[in-house]
């Protein structure tokens, strides 16, 4: 583990070339097919072990235990992780604002070279990393390799974004001053991520506090906690020092609650719910005793996302785009499409080829590279089933619905309703997961109002060859992340800032070119000559 307290043990390197988002891996290939199925074996042999808690370099253990499974075979243990209660609230703060004293005053060259050390060892061991998240939440292989590969672009763009942040100027120099503009760090966060891209948003959301010299408490997710551990070893082998951050797993209603109440907190990072961001935010905005300053939350919450369909769409195109980005990871995403929203002309055409297309979806272990996996976890799945019972009530039930029984693991078939009502529960509550509500709507207009009809507002796609269309749902259409003849998912860092509007989050735009911004302060210096 680090331990050292200066970052002298970082080796300096700078980015190579302008930025690029790291490549897909095609598995049709023999030789990358079997890397992915050694990174497997290997990976199979390390289940099950322990990992403790780092706080200030230091590796914990407690009484209680936070047991990682295999959603796919829950009689699977991934990792079985020490559980930080409300008694490490206060020594995780003291180590990461001991680690401030010093971080906060690296040079920015040293903090990007942790971040491209960091991408370096994870592109060296990407299938690996891709094993991780295949056993941990069920990813199949292609959506594993394109959470490892967003966890890459993350660290290189992140990188190059606090150099460009550095060398930030005044818009002008004021006659018989020297003006500068520093954007400097706002001191101890709270970084709180998702299991649903457990790799990619939990480095995101650390590597952009830490570049910009804040440090860290790490809260993962209760169902995805190992790699983030795993995380930690590659931060620390790039030369990490000790308090950085600090890896704690544990209970949101005690740890994660206090570490957002702690009047030394400045800032919490989130991805999740809208249930649970909603209340960090309240919880945050309360000014507790000894804290001197507004803290900052930085919230993405889900969405109810969807895709219109017009009349002059490429109908196979558009149902491609909406199977893809409906059951793509099992609808796990807060991008996902859950509602296909349809021009009444091609509405039976629509349903159709979508029917087809999802009969030849498999599901099953992701390990054995199936479309669909598993969902995270039982509480998940049996409320999705209790949404699929709504459904049956709300419209017609043409694909799926029922939760096959492979190997004790949390599956549920891809999901498909026609005819339901845009004011219907399965048309205004997130799922999040293989449901797919489909509507009918007269005209453009009508499927413009219906796709802005919910308290959300992430993603959203328009199928139409009618450029007039396309004009107006750019400025209509309110989501943060809108796509044309293409799919709902799959937003690229550097291409596709993403965040969202109304009960989506604080628009945040990660993988954008202001989101470092949102974990700093600017300082103004002015100096008469």
């Amino acid at each position: 583990m680090a331990t050292t307290l200066l970052s002298t043990a970082i080796k300096p390197r700078s980015p190579q070339g302008e930025y690029a988002n790291e490549p897909f891996t095609d598995f049709s290939h023999p030789e990358n097919a079997r890397k992915m199925q050694e990174a497997l074996h290997l990976v199979a042999s390390q289940l099950g072990r322990d990992y403790d808690l780092v706080i200030g370099g230091e590796l914990l253990k407690t009484a209680d235990k936070i047991r990682s499974v295999n959603p796919a075979r829950p009689a699977q243990v991934v990792g079985i992780h020490q559980k930080a209660g409300a008694e490490h609230v206060e020594p995780a703060l003291q180590a990461a604002l001991r680690a401030f004293e010093s971080w906060s005053r690296t040079p920015v060259d040293t903090r990007v070279s942790l971040l491209l050390g960091a991408a370096d060892i994870i592109r060296k061991r990407h299938f690996e990393f891709c094993a991780w998240l295949t056993y941990e939440v069920g990813k199949n292989w292609a959506e594993a390799d394109a959470d490892v590969g967003e966890t890459i672009d993350f660290l290189e763009f992140y990188a190059r974004e606090a150099l460009r942040l550095a060398g930030a100027k005044t818009p002008i120099q004021y006659p018989g001053e020297r003006n500068e503009l520093h954007y400097i760090p706002l001191g101890v966060g709270a970084v709180i991520p998702p299991w649903n891209f457990p790799f990619a948003i939990m480095a995101g959301m650390t590597a952009a506090s830490i570049v910009t010299g804040n440090t860290v408490i790490l809260k993962p997710s209760s169902d995805a906690p190992t790699i983030a551990a795993k995380f930690i070893e590659v931060l620390e082998e790039a030369g990490m020092p000790a308090g950085v951050v600090n890896f704690c797993p544990g209970s949101g209603a005690t740890f994660g609650n206090a570490i957002v109440e702690h009047p030394k907190t400045r800032f919490i990072a989130f991805t999740g719910s809208k249930a649970v961001g909603l209340e960090i935010h309240e919880r945050a905005a309360r000014t507790r005793a000894g804290q001197i300053w507004i803290k900052r939350t930085i919230l993405e919450m889900g969405g109810k996302d969807s895709i219109l369909v017009c009349a002059d769409a490429d109908l196979d195109k558009a149902a491609d785009g909406v199977v893809a980005s409906a059951f793509g990871f099992s609808g796990q995403k807060c991008s996902a499409c859950s509602r296909a929203i349809v021009e009444a002309p091609v509405y039976d055409a629509i349903v159709d080829r979508i029917r087809e297309r999802v009969a030849k979806l498999t599901v099953g272990d992701p390990a054995a590279n199936h479309y669909l996996g598993p969902v995270v976890n039982g509480a998940a799945l049996k409320s999705m089933l209790s949404y699929v019972e709504t459904g049956k009530k709300e419209g017609k039930l043409i694909s799926g619905g029922q939760a096959p029984a492979i190997d004790g693991g949390f599956f549920l078939e891809p999901t498909v309703f026609a005819d339901i009502a845009p004011d219907a529960v399965l048309s205004q509550e997130e799922i999040f997961g293989p449901v797919l509500a489909v509507i009918k709507v007269a005209n453009f207009e009508e499927g413009l109002a219906v796709a802005n009809n919910t308290e959300y507002g992430l993603t959203g796609s328009i199928y139409s060859s009618d450029r007039k269309k396309l004009d107006r749902a750019r400025h209509e259409f309110h989501v943060g992340n809108l796509y044309f003849n293409r799919k709902c998912t799959g937003a690229m860092v550097g291409a596709h800032p993403f965040g969202g509007f109304n009960m989506s989050g604080t628009d945040s735009k990660a993988g954008g070119a202001d989101y470092l911004l949102l974990f700093t302060q600017a300082k103004s210096v002015a100096e008469k000559l």
